[in-house]
């Protein structure tokens, strides 16, 4: 079963949702949680299921879920973003749910942030969008259409899935080098999705804070996968989970 919880009661019809989970070069999960901070977002819930893994986010002494919901009533956008990589066997039902999520709720559009892997990476970020005429405006903007490609985990099921809901859905693509975590890549996100959403997001502390997020990242990722690897033993094989 997953989740989606709201902490609070609060309007998000004609709100545009993004989402930020991790993926080639963690553009996503860096590019949200920079504009979470820059916009000053509160966090309004989080995404709960017994098929996550069993972990917990600290930040700052806080505990809290590890994939979250966070809301700018100023520019009207509500983000979401992991801390894990979401498992395999969860994509169609975690797809599922912020589909309803979004229905339910009256959000208006729906934007996914991700990396598109690149042996020579450019500054250039990329587009895939339902309706066509969202293609256009981006084009407009600056951003690079992709014309013929393969895109793949929850933001492929929220562009197909959100079409036949007459939902348009935006797909914001930067491309990466996935050995190399690079702010730089976030940083191309931002200022495309700053275009399209017409909003402004000053990206001078990008580097030094994308790192941070990237180094959280990376720890969280590790533990993810530490917890599944305890957990998928007998228990006494087992044993405590390791803490750091």
């Amino acid at each position: 079963m997953i989740e989606i919880i709201l902490h609070q009661k609060i309007e998000l019809k004609g709100y545009t949702l993004i989402e930020g989970f991790p993926g080639a070069g963690l553009v996503g999960p860096m590019a949200a949680s920079y504009m979470i901070e820059k916009l000053g977002m509160k966090s309004i819930g989080h995404i709960e299921s017994d098929l996550f893994p069993p972990i917990a986010a600290v930040h700052g002494g806080e505990p809290m879920h590890t994939a979250r919901l966070y809301a700018d009533t100023k520019n009207k956008l509500v983000v979401v973003l992991s801390e894990f990589t979401i498992p395999q066997h969860v994509i169609y039902q975690l797809a599922g749910e912020l589909l309803s999520f979004v229905r339910k709720n009256g959000i208006g559009k729906i934007v996914s942030i991700g990396g598109m892997p690149s042996q020579n990476p450019t500054a250039t970020a990329y587009v895939i969008a339902s309706p066509s005429e969202l293609t256009k405006d981006a084009a407009k903007a600056g951003l690079k259409p992709v014309n013929e490609g393969v895109i793949a985990g929850v933001s492929a099921l929220l562009i197909t899935g959100a079409k036949e809901f007459n939902i348009p859905t935006i797909d914001v693509l930067v491309e990466v080098n996935p050995l190399i975590m690079d702010p730089k890549y976030a940083e191309v996100a931002i200022s495309g999705l700053s275009k399209l959403l017409d909003i402004k997001i000053d990206t001078a502390e990008l580097e030094t804070e994308a790192k941070e997020v990237e180094a959280r990242v990376r720890e969280m990722l590790k533990k993810a996968k530490e917890s599944h690897e305890h957990y998928d033993k007998s228990p006494e094989e087992a044993g405590p989970p390791a803490v750091a």
